[in-house]
Formats: structure tokens, C-alpha cells, sequence
């Protein structure tokens, strides 16, 4: 592997505890945003590119564990320890539902029309809110062999991918029946579970390994050993690379065809839970057990370029970054110039 100078990425502090999980929403008329689960019991909302602070999402009393948005960014959802999920409105951090369980709630999606929340957790039941109806009864998927640790939507809101805590593979269960129609064999649980946002690659990490499958046929298309233990990995929106983070502290880079490492990024002081690529590709965000989530840029032939969805390129020089850095300030009460609530 060739030496390359140390990049130096954006760090978003805020946060005292952990974070655990981040989401990116697509790219919008405003631009895309990044929201960030955290032990903390604070969801954050931040502008995507940048990591500048937007706004918290008060009112949770134990620790979120999952965060998503919806498609046009409008809602965020989150999933916490106090055995509830909740929905907020993204401009102004109102809480709008709130869905009470029984235990610890460990992820949640929205369906790609919007009107529908995916939750699991604890209870080892998928349920599905229909977001129009917010006091009817939710739909229950029953039989997933543990706690749930992901749950995402797959073809148009017909299926669903979920891992467990407790037991390798990733289940594919059909909406229309509730049922399972397929398992992606993997000897470990899978602690990350993503689909591409072409929906044509399901990509996940368990134990020290990386496996892409086919998201329609559901075969493994590739599998790649880690250098270390893997919580989360992330595919390029082009599919040229792919990320990975874990228990070493670092974010690694990879080809995607060859399995080759092109990178390795190192800046975080605890192990890192949770790794992301942006909707264009430009970027890719990671948070850790440190309680900082950093962006860091995805390089190009040259050393100050970003790759954008693998067609465009933007020129961004370390001024520039280290420049953002300096403008991004949350005082020591958590107050900000703008925002909603802390």
C-alpha cells in the first residue's frame, strides 16, 4: 500500500457518550444530513457535508441506539433503551409520536414511501408502525432467534433484512406473509446490515469479516477477511470501495473488487461502532466509543480531492477543512446560535 499523507477529517463534538449508530439521508433540494445515535440519550441532527450542528432531539431517558431520516429528510426517527421509538420533525425538533415497547428498542427505519416505521429490539419482534395511523395496533413479525440488533427495508417495502444478537445470518422476512424466505449464512451475528442505495448489493460485517450479496437473488457476491474485528462496514454508492470500522479504533478503506486496503484513517480514541458513506460518495462519516463522529474525506488520485459518486471532483484543501473544524462550536452548556433544542 502506498504512504499517503495523514488525512485530517472534520470532528463533531457534542456528544458525551458513545455513538452507536448514524444515518445519512439522501441528497435533498438543502443538501443531505447526518443523524447520530448516542448512549447519551441526545439524537443529533448535523448538515451532511459539513458536520455542522443543526439541532438535538430532546426527550428520550435512556440511551438511543438507533437513528434514521426519512427520504426527503423531513422526520427523523430514533430507537432507544427507554423502551420506546420515536418520531421527530427534522426543521423543528418537535416530538411527534411516540411508540412504547416492552424492552429495549435497538433500530428503526422508515419505509422508503415514508409512511410506515420499522422497529426492532429486545423483544425479538419486528413491528412496523403505520405512521397515517399512529394509534393503530402496528403489524408484529414474530420469530427472530434473538435480540434484534438491525432491521432495514429491502424491494420497495416488500421485504425485510434483520440480524440478531445472539445468532449468525441475516433473515429475509416477506411483509405480505411475515415470514422467513431466506437466510445469508454467516458464522457470526451480524452487527451491520446495509442495503446500497442502487438496491442491487446487501452489505454486512460479522466478526472479522466483510460479505456482499446480491440483493436480488441474495448469493454472496464477495466476502473479504478484516485485519480485525469489524462492527460496521459501508459500500461506496458507486461501488469502487468499500469502509470498515471496529475494535482497532481505525477506518479502513478498501477496493471493493480486489479486497485490497487503499486507506486507513486513525484519529479515534475507542473502538468504532459505526461507519457510513454520504449519498454522493464525497465523504464518509464514522462515530466511535470516543463520543466524536468524524468525517473524513474520500481521496481521489490526489491527496486534496474528493471523489464524488465516482464522475465529479471537487478541489477541498486543508485550509478549508481545518477552516469548517474551527466554525463548528457547541458552547459548554450546549447552547448554539441556531438550532431547537439541546
Amino acid at each position: 500500500m502506498d504512504r499517503r499523507k495523514a488525512q485530517v477529517p472534520l470532528v463533531c463534538h457534542g456528544h458525551s457518550r458513545p455513538i452507536v449508530d448514524l444515518s445519512y439521508s439522501p441528497i435533498t433540494q438543502d443538501g443531505f444530513f447526518l443523524v447520530s445515535a448516542s448512549k447519551d440519550g441526545k439524537p443529533m441532527l448535523r448538515n451532511g457535508e459539513t458536520g455542522d450542528w443543526i439541532g438535538t432531539f430532546d426527550g428520550h431517558k435512556g440511551a438511543v441506539w438507533g437513528a434514521c431520516l426519512d427520504t426527503p429528510a423531513l422526520h427523523a426517527a430514533t430507537a432507544s433503551a427507554d423502551f420506546s421509538a420515536r418520531v421527530w420533525d427534522a426543521l423543528t425538533g418537535d416530538e411527534l409520536q411516540s411508540f412504547e415497547h416492552k424492552h429495549i428498542v435497538r433500530t428503526c427505519a422508515f419505509s422508503e414511501s415514508t409512511t410506515y416505521l420499522l422497529t426492532g429490539g429486545a423483544e425479538k419482534i419486528l413491528r412496523i408502525f403505520d405512521l397515517n395511523r399512529p394509534d393503530a395496533p402496528p403489524t408484529e413479525i414474530h420469530g427472530s432467534p434473538g435480540t434484534i440488533r438491525a432491521a432495514v427495508w429491502h424491494h420497495s417495502d416488500q421485504t425485510i433484512l434483520s440480524s440478531s444478537n445472539d445468532t449468525g445470518g441475516v433473515k429475509v422476512w416477506d411483509v405480505r406473509t411475515n415470514a422467513v424466505v431466506r437466510t445469508l449464512e454467516t458464522k457470526s451475528p451480524c452487527t451491520s446490515v446495509e442495503v446500497s442505495r442502487d438496491g442491487c448489493y446487501i452489505t454486512t460485517a460479522d466478526g472479522n469479516t466483510v460479505k456482499f450479496w446480491d440483493a436480488n437473488h441474495f448469493g454472496l457476491v464477495k466476502s473479504y477477511a478484516m485485519p480485525r474485528p469489524v462492527e460496521s462496514a459501508s459500500l461506496f454508492p458507486s461501488r469502487g470501495k468499500f469502509i470498515a470500522g471496529g475494535d482497532d479504533m481505525w477506518v479502513r478503506l478498501f477496493d471493493f473488487d480486489t479486497g485490497e486496503e487503499i486507506e486507513c484513517n486513525k484519529g479515534h480514541h475507542g473502538p468504532v461502532h459505526c461507519v457510513r458513506f454520504s449519498p454522493g460518495g464525497e465523504s464518509y462519516a464514522s462515530g466511535s466509543e470516543d463520543g466524536t463522529i468524524r468525517i473524513w474525506r474520500t481521496l481521489g488520485p490526489g491527496s486534496e480531492e474528493y471523489e464524488v459518486g465516482g464522475e465529479h471532483r471537487i478541489r477541498v484543501g486543508v485550509e478549508e477543512v481545518a477552516r469548517k473544524v474551527e466554525g463548528f462550536h457547541i458552547a459548554a452548556d450546549g447552547s448554539t446560535d441556531n438550532g431547537y433544542k439541546q
